[in-house]
């Protein structure tokens, strides 16, 4: 039997996903440039509509930090065309348990068609959503998500506006990309790598060490509790602060509201950068997934969404 690893978080319903073992995926068969329409919804998550099998439509959360096609329990109950081959061994922070598998399926996502594609059953995805995927569907391209028009595009080459947006480097490891930014704390200033996480509808999460490392939880004011969920209902409380200063590379956000645990439990091992944040950025990621190209946009100014 298969057996790979995933660690999978959930604000409300959904928060992160980064595969630790990953299976290689087909390649899409591809033109030049592709054109992804996709909605944001009220949870700052990416909709994107896609045909399974010719024939079922769904509706994917797209997912910056998933390796892997997901769909999640009741929209496999409405599909026609999905059949499963088994079950596999799946971890979350808060346990495990068993997932089905189904493989050799047919998916097409805007004019980019992938025909021999596995897809995991889960409990939970991103609100309106069937489903998840995640960027590496798009391997070896460079992808962009234009906010202001709500547009996914996959580039075989680097744009020409790329000059218009600001260059920063980015780590990249298990399928998961972070950069680094900066938490200001009243007269303090810190340093950290944060996960980039579509899948994540609030604004940033601190990893345990750094909350602890910095006393986090001593230099901000708690302005509320909010509870997580694993993709089996295990639940556990963060606590919501408002961070006064978020700076990625030459933009400064003020009054970002941030998420951490009560307490160092030594759970939480990775910062998250979520979509309450990305959406105020047009973004643009090389191929290599070395860099990634920002310009701020015309959400930027929006309030925080209570999410």
């Amino acid at each position: 039997m298969r057996r790979f690893q995933y660690c999978l978080f959930v604000v409300c319903i959904f928060l992160c996903e980064p595969i630790i073992a990953q299976h290689p995926q087909p390649a899409a068969v591809s033109e030049s440039t592709s054109i992804i329409p996709f909605q944001l919804t009220a949870y700052n998550n990416l909709s994107v509509q896609a045909i399974l099998n010719k024939k079922d439509t769904v509706h994917l959360m797209f997912h910056t930090a998933s390796g892997s096609v997901f769909l999640t329990e009741e929209a496999v109950k409405k599909l026609q065309t999905l059949h499963f081959d088994g079950t596999d061994t799946l971890k979350s922070w808060g346990g495990g348990g068993n997932a089905r598998f189904s493989q050799h399926n047919f998916l097409q996502i805007g004019s980019l068609q992938w025909d021999d594609m596995s897809i995991w059953e889960d409990k939970y995805s991103g609100q309106y959503t069937d489903g998840k995927f995640g960027i590496n569907l798009f391997a070896d391209k460079v992808v962009e998500i234009d906010f202001d028009k709500q547009l996914i595009i996959v580039h075989t080459s680097l744009p020409h506006k790329i000059k218009k947006y600001e260059k920063l480097k980015m780590t990249f490891r298990n399928d998961c990309m972070f950069i680094e930014s900066l938490c200001k704390t009243g007269d303090s200033t810190f340093t950290n790598k944060f996960l980039i996480h579509t899948g994540y509808a609030g604004a940033a999460l601190l990893d345990d060490q750094f909350v602890h490392d910095n006393k986090i939880a001593e230099k901000l004011k708690i302005v509320g509790e909010k509870e997580m969920k694993d993709s089996y209902g295990n639940i556990m409380k963060t606590q919501k602060a408002i961070l006064p200063a978020f700076t990625i590379g030459h933009t400064t956000l003020s009054h970002v509201p941030v998420g951490f645990f009560a307490g160092n439990i030594g759970r939480q091992k990775m910062s998250i950068m979520g979509g309450d944040i990305l959406k105020r950025f047009n973004i643009i990621i090389d191929a290599r997934r070395e860099y990634i190209y920002l310009k701020p946009n015309r959400l930027k100014k929006l309030d925080y969404t209570n999410v």
